[in-house]
C-alpha cells in the first residue's frame, strides 16, 4: 500500500509517537494543573514539553502564548471570533480552505466585512492585491501558508511586512506547512500562527493550537469556551491570563504527548532536510505528471513554490472513477474531489469536479512515486 494522502493527515508518524502516548496512558494518565500529586504534575510537565517543542518550531518566544486545542480549524475560529467585531475589515485570499472561508462567512452574518483577494490561476497571491485591498478599517490579514489543494506558497512573509507597515494583525494558517517548511512566526512577522498537529508535525488526531505573538491584545481576545482551568478557582469569571484564558476542560495530554514526540523528531531531522527531500520528490512527481498525454497539473508546477502536494485530473475519466481505480488496482491511497477549499477550485478553475490530489511526506520514497507515475500512466491511456 502506498498513502498519498498525507496533506489530510500524515501517516505513518514518526517512532516515538505511538510509544509516548502509551507512556502516558499505563505510567501518567493524571490531570494536568487539577492536583499537587506526581502524576498530575509529571501530566503538567508533558503539556509544557510539548508548548516547548512546539514554540522551538515556529521560533515563538513565550510557550505561554500558545494556546492548544484540537485543531487547527478550532485555532482559526479562536483568532476570529475572538478579535473580530461588528464593523471590522478583514482581508483573505481565494485559495483558503472552508476552516478559514467558513467562519468569515458566519461572520459576515454578524457584521463583519470581509474582502477575498482573487489569486491568480496557479494559486499565487500578489501582495500589492493585499495592499489594495486593505481600508481604514481593516483589522486583520488572514491568509494560509501553502494551498491544500495544489500547494502554492503563499508569500507570508512579505504580506507580514505590509501588515507591520500598516498597523494590522496578521493570521496564518500553517495547516500545510508546519513541520514540512521553515516557519518563522518573528522572521516572517506572523501575529497568529494556527497550527494542527496530524500532518506533518507528526502528532495525533485532535491536537492543534493557536500561539499568539506579543502585538495582539490578549484582553481583547473572546475565548471560544469557558469553564474549569484549575487556576484562580475561587472566581466565578474566566482568568484573564493566557494561556488558562482560552485552554477551559480536561486538555488532550495523550495527545500532547504524542505531538511532542511528533515535533521533537521534526526538530531533529531538520525542517531543511524535510523540505528539500519533499521538493526532490515533488520535482519528480510533476516532471511525472506533464509527460503523460492527457493529465492536466494545477498549481505553480515548482517544487521552490509549493508544498509536497500535486493536484492533476485526467482527460475523460472523473477525479473519484481515479481515486478509486486508484485505491482497487494499485493500493494507491489518496484523495479527490474539493478537498474542502471551493474558494481554491474555482480559482485554478476545477470546480465543481475537482482534482485528484497527491499528497507526500517525510516517508514517501522515490520509488513510490514512481510507481504512482506508472498506475497514473496506465490509467491514461485506458481513455486515450
Amino acid at each position: 500500500m502506498i498513502y498519498f494522502d498525507n496533506a489530510a493527515t500524515s501517516w505513518p508518524k514518526p517512532p516515538g509517537v505511538s510509544q509516548a502516548m502509551v507512556h502516558f496512558i499505563e505510567a501518567v494518565g493524571a490531570n494536568p494543573g487539577r492536583a499537587a500529586h506526581r502524576q498530575a504534575v509529571e501530566s503538567g510537565r508533558i503539556v509544557y514539553g510539548a508548548r516547548e517543542a512546539v514554540c522551538e518550531l515556529f521560533h515563538a518566544p513565550d510557550p505561554l502564548r500558545l494556546v492548544f486545542g484540537k485543531n487547527v480549524t478550532e485555532a482559526l475560529n479562536l483568532a476570529l471570533w475572538g478579535l473580530l467585531r461588528s464593523g471590522d475589515h478583514v482581508v483573505t485570499s481565494s485559495m483558503e480552505h472552508n476552516s478559514m472561508m467558513r467562519p468569515l462567512r458566519a461572520l459576515e452574518r454578524e457584521g463583519v466585512e470581509v474582502t477575498v483577494v482573487e489569486c491568480s490561476d496557479q494559486g499565487v497571491l500578489d501582495p500589492a492585491g493585499v495592499e489594495a485591498a486593505i481600508r481604514p478599517d481593516t483589522k486583520l490579514v488572514a491568509v494560509n501558508h501553502a494551498s491544500n489543494v495544489t500547494g502554492t506558497l503563499l508569500p507570508v512573509a512579505e504580506v507580514g511586512a505590509l501588515c507591520r507597515q500598516r498597523d494590522l494583525l496578521l493570521l496564518v494558517d500553517a495547516a500545510q506547512t508546519g513541520g514540512a517548511y521553515p516557519v518563522d512566526v518573528q522572521a516572517d512577522q506572523i501575529d497568529l500562527l494556527a497550527f494542527t498537529g496530524h500532518k506533518s508535525l507528526g502528532g495525533p488526531m485532535g491536537t492543534g493550537g493557536l500561539i499568539l505573538g506579543d502585538r495582539v491584545d490578549e484582553t481583547q481576545l473572546r475565548p471560544l469556551i469557558r469553564g474549569g482551568t484549575g487556576s484562580r478557582s475561587e472566581y466565578e469569571v474566566q482568568p484573564d491570563f493566557l494561556p488558562d484564558m482560552c485552554e477551559s476542560g480536561t486538555p488532550n495530554v495523550v495527545g500532547l504527548a504524542g505531538l511532542q514526540a511528533g515535533v521533537r523528531w521534526v526538530l531533529e531531522r531538520g525542517v531543511e532536510a524535510i523540505r528539500a527531500h519533499e521538493k526532490a520528490l515533488t520535482r519528480k512527481l510533476l516532471d511525472g505528471l506533464l509527460a503523460i498525454p492527457g493529465v492536466s497539473v494545477y498549481g505553480t508546477l515548482d517544487p521552490e513554490l509549493q508544498t509536497a502536494t500535486v493536484s492533476f485530473n485526467i482527460e475523460g475519466l472523473f477525479p473519484s472513477d481515479v481515486g478509486l481505480r486508484l485505491d482497487d488496482e494499485y493500493s494507491i491511497l489518496t484523495r479527490v474531489g474539493l478537498h474542502c477549499a471551493p474558494a481554491a477550485h474555482k480559482t485554478i478553475g476545477t470546480f465543481p469536479g475537482g482534482t485528484v490530489r497527491f499528497g507526500l511526506s517525510a516517508f514517501t520514497t522515490i520509488e513510490e512515486v514512481q510507481f504512482a507515475l506508472d498506475a497514473v500512466r496506465q490509467l491514461a491511456e485506458t481513455v486515450a
